[in-house]
């Protein structure tokens, strides 16, 4: 049996957005560019998805162990230095909201690119309809996260794979404020392509924004034809302070 995602269980606070300010905001981001950003690079920022209210009340979810299902040392496990902590279900709202909102933008591009690089796939118009055929397949843990780093930790350049079915793309909020909470630290994305050197791109976030991105693959037009590029991604040493950083993965994990 699939495991519940409501939502509607667990608020962020009286600053909290709505379902509604949610849809709208989403909504309202330039769609046609973001898909371009994501076409020519693999990744497209996404500007003051949120609001800073909202990015507070998120950090300050982060002592709240009754809301996480699983804290990860970076360290110990060899992927960088510092920790995050994924979510368990149900979802706070406004993660859950974000999730539902953005995946159908984001579906769009998935069947694109899958067509374009001759993979069989049909990713549904609403996250819920994708998220019963991961549990399906059981992959039933959520793995929306919170990520929190201090003075000199980092993040290994990775690919966020959790099971047999994988959603393309994924986002990151920087809920931080770039300057005043934390300094260095920058989102990183490395893309290697046949018989080439590796290419790195990096987006340069605010507090609220957000970057949207392949999480391995993406289509390349060649001369003679489409073909696949691997990417991965990660967050440079951090030179002072402390940065969190909401992370959105649509398929859950085995």
């Amino acid at each position: 049996m699939a495991l519940s995602t409501r939502t509607n269980t667990k608020t962020i606070g009286p600053s909290a957005l709505t379902r509604d300010d949610v849809a709208a905001r989403v909504d309202r981001c330039d769609w046609p560019a973001i898909e371009s950003e994501l076409d020519a690079f693999g990744c497209a920022a996404i500007p003051a998805l949120i609001d800073p209210a909202s990015c507070d009340a998120l950090i300050a979810l982060y002592a709240q162990d009754n809301l996480f299902r699983a804290r990860i040392d970076m360290h110990r496990h060899g992927f960088g230095r510092g920790e995050y902590k994924y979510f368990a279900y149900p979802l706070p709202d406004v993660v859950g909201q974000l999730r539902d909102a953005l995946y159908p933008h984001l579906a769009s591009v998935a069947n694109r690119w899958h067509a374009a690089m001759g993979i069989e796939s049909n990713y549904p118009q609403r996250h819920v309809d994708y998220l019963a055929r991961c549990h399906r397949a059981g992959q039933r843990r959520p793995t929306p996260l919170l990520l929190r780093y201090e003075t000199g930790d980092f993040n290994c350049l990775h690919q966020d794979l959790y099971g047999a079915h994988v959603f393309p793309l994924q986002v990151a909020v920087l809920l931080s404020d770039l300057g005043n909470d934390f300094t260095g630290g920058e989102f990183v994305m490395t893309e290697q392509r046949p018989r080439m050197q590796s290419r790195a791109e990096v987006v340069p976030l605010r507090k609220g924004d957000a970057v949207a991105f392949a999480v391995s693959q993406r289509p390349v037009q060649g001369a003679r034809g489409v073909y696949r590029v691997n990417l991965r991604h990660g967050v440079s040493r951090l030179r002072s302070g402390r940065r969190h950083t909401l992370g959105i993965i649509f398929h859950d994990a085995a």
